[in-house]
């Protein structure tokens, strides 16, 4: 019994965790001014970050809120590419879903989604003075949306693939076949991770959002 356990665990660790930790970051061991401490770990807080209330909690990590129509966004550039990236494992949740926020309905809003750009090969955001991006995916939380389903935003529609990974409040696990879900979307060989992020949009909703992040940790091979 107790070999069919061991098997049993490797099995799901060689699914959802590749052989080795190339990446890894616990917003709950951090303390003090999120706008100070993230950039000491080489974020760069991008949009409008300052006018969220973003705070560190021993449980929750960090914490982000706002109850305004606004867009947040902040995230690592590796300077050195994780090769053979091919999952990811985020540990987070939602407290407050933007009401209004229906990907099926065109309103792409989200209280809180990750954002994993792949490659240096990038991609016109289809409309014009929009900077150009790598192929990324965007995991999120949504309220309405289906849970495993995929979505496109409307922007980069070449390279940009959104998946929603849970629709409930509260504690959520996700586990990201990185390695997997390209080979399905784009049917090419896996290019290095290049950067990671995260991001709150509440625009065109109402009633604001609030979110958490306690750990992120990217798995290869």
């Amino acid at each position: 019994m107790k070999r069919v356990l061991t098997m049993g665990i490797l099995a799901v660790t060689l699914l959802f965790g590749g052989d080795r930790v190339l990446y890894s970051i616990d917003f709950t061991k951090m303390a003090g001014d999120p706008q100070k401490v993230l950039k000491q770990k080489g974020f760069e807080m991008l949009l409008d970050t300052r006018k969220f209330n973003m705070h560190f909690e021993p449980v929750k990590g960090l914490v982000i809120e706002t109850d305004k129509k606004q867009t947040a966004l902040f995230g690592v550039r590796f300077k050195k590419p994780l090769a053979k990236a091919v999952s990811a494992t985020i540990e987070w949740g939602v407290e407050r879903f933007p009401s209004g926020a229906d990907w099926s309905g065109g309103n792409n809003r989200l209280a809180i989604g990750a954002l994993i750009a792949l490659g240096t090969e990038k991609f016109s955001s289809g409309v014009p003075f929009v900077q150009k991006a790598p192929y990324f995916f965007g995991p999120f939380i949504g309220e309405k949306e289906q849970p495993g389903k995929r979505y496109l935003g409307k922007l980069y529609k070449r390279s940009g693939r959104y998946y929603c990974i849970a629709n409930k409040k509260g504690v959520t696990v996700t586990r990201f076949d990185i390695a997997g879900k390209f080979q399905k979307d784009f049917g090419k060989p896996l290019p290095p991770l290049v950067a990671l992020g995260f991001q709150m949009n509440t625009k065109d909703t109402t009633g604001g959002a609030k979110a958490f992040v306690k750990k992120i940790t990217i798995y290869g091979r």
